[in-house]
């Protein structure tokens, strides 16, 4: 059971409105023996709390938790199929028969290509690959896709990070004659008659997805990359080779991050290994890209795969063919490598301007139209460029705290992304509505869709009319993980907080917080004044540097909403006030010209 309770005092009484979001502050109140596991497992009682509140629990999975190593990973032998799919592949590399993979232009479908392509042709297999095209082909496997191969000679179709919901294709395929194995980790399809699910699976000679009701891997939350990892991994365990794979170790790990998997579990273990081998690849491609995105001799971390590396492998599949990813992947020559992440950085520069714009239009739609008052937004954007679609969505989810899916034109049909919230599933939602779609899928908290231009607007309204959500599943819970007085924090805890890393989605990075910061010196800084850097002191007399890096507009208008213009101007001016401030905030140390000092990061305030 999640046990939390609100922060109390003033803290506990206030919902905050800040850019049309509202935010609640809750401490998590999860219990045990703090102080018998950080004696235990040598650890501050504060890492102690914050495990348990990851619902980390019990002697075996805290050291998991901590100590985890590849080892820890669970046989492919467990994923169902996956056998099957070996045997069937090393037969047909045998029989020298051509295989097409058949990949997705996003991050894990690169990234999963990648891996079975370089892992067959290291068996000897005749293997080519083909990645549909955002715009031309849309999401997945399509007729078109599978009768080019069988014109190119293709005898077996391998797909990754698609294929589970191509019921209609895989028949097409086997109608050709052609053997179909599909590796996939999305949700399959399924019709729901009173109350029962009943799932509609393609027919193809092998299925692998650990999300099949019928698969017994233990961990059902692997990226379509790790899939096709795993399958490598059973066909070098036959043939003889290394049983780990472990070459295909940081593809695996990008892929994770960058399809925005829950880092829990073996996913991670093998992004905090992946991260590690990434910074010593041998990979021409990764080397040019890590160089020029000026992360080389960084120590890297997930949040570089998920905002820096991870955007520009993206990016060609969005303005351009993903195919130029998979080339960068593929590169031998140093030259070469160069010349392809040189590429990938500037589309992703302009894919961060056309996002701007997408936004922009977003927002003056909900704000300026009755779309504003949906509980699910669905925003028809008919000129955004289609490959955008999820980002924009994205941010709108952040700023409004409410599912939403943006839509545009596509060559002969409206197309659109969707991202969620944690209380709506999204998948489950769409499936009340399949009949208005040409084509659909994805997760609870993300998903892509199809359908004719003129069900634009009855998919509105039948999103929100079987939409459940209460005014209370729109306040975006804050969860803090321990209320720690500024004083408390020291270089030793700061470096036991590295081993809760990686931190991402399902192992967010801990929360603290402080009530009744007094602020001694506000400036701002920052080349476009986008950061706030302030001198705190709290009520045990401890003094400790602030920053702030959201809204600066905001943060300034809100403490003149409480405060009063002049105080803020004598703030600013360095004189001293009686302003203070409750935050949520992240220690960090700040080392500049050999001296280092603590500050934290301001997250949340009041």
């Amino acid at each position: 059971m999640r046990e939390e309770a609100p922060l109390c005092g003033k803290l506990c009484r206030e919902v905050l409105f800040k850019k049309k979001k509202m935010e609640k502050w809750y401490i998590a109140a999860k219990r045990a023996d703090f102080q018998a596991i950080g004696e235990k497992f040598h650890i501050d009682q504060v890492i102690a709390r914050i495990i348990r509140n990851r619902d980390v629990v019990g002697d075996e999975a805290i050291d998991e938790y901590l100590n985890g190593t590849l080892e820890h990973l669970h046989s492919p032998e467990l994923l169902n199929g996956c056998r099957e799919a070996a045997d069937l592949l090393l037969k047909k590399i045998e029989q020298k028969k051509k295989i097409r993979i058949i990949g997705d232009y996003d991050i894990d479908g690169v990234n999963a290509t990648y891996i079975l392509y370089r892992g067959l042709r290291r068996l000897g297999a005749r293997v080519d690959y083909e990645i549909p095209d955002r715009m031309k082909d849309g999401y997945g496997l399509n007729i078109h896709l599978v009768e080019l191969a069988r014109g190119e000679g293709a005898d077996t179709i391998l797909t990754c990070d698609n294929g589970i919901t191509a019921l209609e294709q895989t028949e097409y395929a086997k109608k050709l004659g052609m053997t179909m194995i599909i590796t996939d980790h999305h949700e399959p399809l399924y019709e729901e008659k009173e109350g029962e699910k009943f799932w509609k699976l393609p027919r193809a000679d092998v299925l692998i997805d650990p999300k099949l009701e019928s698969c017994r891997y233990p961990f059902k939350k692997l990226c379509g990359a790790a899939v096709a990892w795993k399958l490598i991994q059973m066909l070098y365990q036959i043939s003889g080779l290394d049983p780990m794979a472990l070459e295909f170790l940081p593809f695996a790990a990008i892929a994770t991050v960058g399809d925005v998997m829950e880092l829990e579990g073996e996913n991670r273990i093998m992004v905090k290994w992946g991260l590690k081998a990434l910074e010593e690849t041998k990979n021409p491609g990764l080397r040019a890209l890590i160089r020029e995105t000026g992360l080389e001799g960084s120590s890297l971390s997930a949040y570089h795969i998920g905002f820096v590396i991870g955007p520009c492998i993206n990016a060609s599949g969005r303005l351009d063919t993903a195919k130029r990813s998979l080339r960068l992947l593929l590169a031998e020559d140093e030259a070469e490598a160069r010349e392809l992440a040189v590429e990938l950085k500037q589309l992703n520069d302009e894919r961060k301007d056309l996002t701007a714009r997408g936004v922009e239009q977003a927002v003056m739609k909900i704000e300026h139209t009755p779309l504003g008052k949906d509980r699910v937004l669905v925003v028809y954007l008919p000129g955004c460029h289609e490959s955008i679609a999820g980002i924009i969505a994205g941010r709108i989810r952040e700023k409004y705290h409410k599912p939403v899916f943006v839509l545009t034109d596509g060559t002969d049909c409206v197309k659109g992304s969707g991202r969620s919230i944690e209380t709506y599933s999204m998948f489950d939602e769409m499936v009340k509505c399949q009949d208005l779609f040409l084509k659909f899928g994805g997760h609870p908290m993300a998903a892509g869709l199809s359908l004719p231009g003129d069900k634009v607007e009855e998919f509105r309204r039948r999103i929100n009319e079987a939409c459940t959500l209460t005014e209370e599943d729109f306040v975006e819970k804050v969860m803090i993980d321990v209320p720690m007085p500024i004083d408390y924090i020291t270089e030793e805890l700061i470096g036991q907080l590295s081993l809760l890393e990686p931190f991402g989605k399902g192992n967010t990075k801990p929360l603290f917080a402080e009530r009744d910061l007094k602020i001694q010196t506000c400036s701002i800084l920052g080349k476009n004044k986008n950061v706030v850097k302030m001198t705190v002191w709290n009520q045990g007399g401890t003094a400790m540097e602030a920053l702030y890096f959201g809204d600066v507009e905001t943060f300034l208008e809100d403490l003149q909403k409480k405060w009063g213009r002049e105080a803020v101007e004598k703030l600013l001016m360095g004189q001293s006030t009686d302003i203070t401030l409750s935050v949520t905030y992240y220690p960090s140390v700040n080392e500049f010209r050999g001296r280092r000092t603590l500050q934290i990061v301001i997250q949340n305030y009041r």
